[in-house]
């Protein structure tokens, strides 16, 4: 995972603060933190990356758009949640979930299954 280039989209500033310290230690650059489905969809436009890490609710909005721009691109990501796979389009099921709150161990974990294999 050494290297690997991630956009994080999480609503939660502490969270996503955490996340990115997270990744630090695991090896891997964090390209951008944003907190919106319009600012990740501008950024998605304008950056390159390996792979992201979605929060599903992001200030009361569904992250889908963000999933299927990124899946249009052949991006691969995971979900970040609270909910479990309860909030999860039927579309993205296969995509691997992160349930919050959660440890480093987790993360690679998650990552590994899908980002880093893809």
């Amino acid at each position: 995972m050494q290297g690997l280039r991630l956009l994080i989209v999480e609503d939660e500033a502490i969270i996503a603060m955490m996340l990115e310290d997270m990744l630090d230690d695991l090896g891997c650059a964090v390209v951008a933190s944003l907190r919106s489905v319009a600012a990740a969809l501008d950024g998605i436009k304008q950056m390159e990356f390996d792979g992201a890490i979605l929060d599903v609710n992001l200030r009361g909005e569904r992250a889908d758009p963000i999933a299927d721009a990124l899946a249009a691109r052949g991006v691969p990501f995971i979900f970040a949640t609270g909910y479990g796979e309860v909030g999860i389009s039927d579309r993205f099921k296969g995509v691997v979930v992160l349930q919050k709150p959660f440890e480093s161990t987790l993360l690679r974990r998650a990552l590994l299954r899908g980002v880093a294999e893809r």
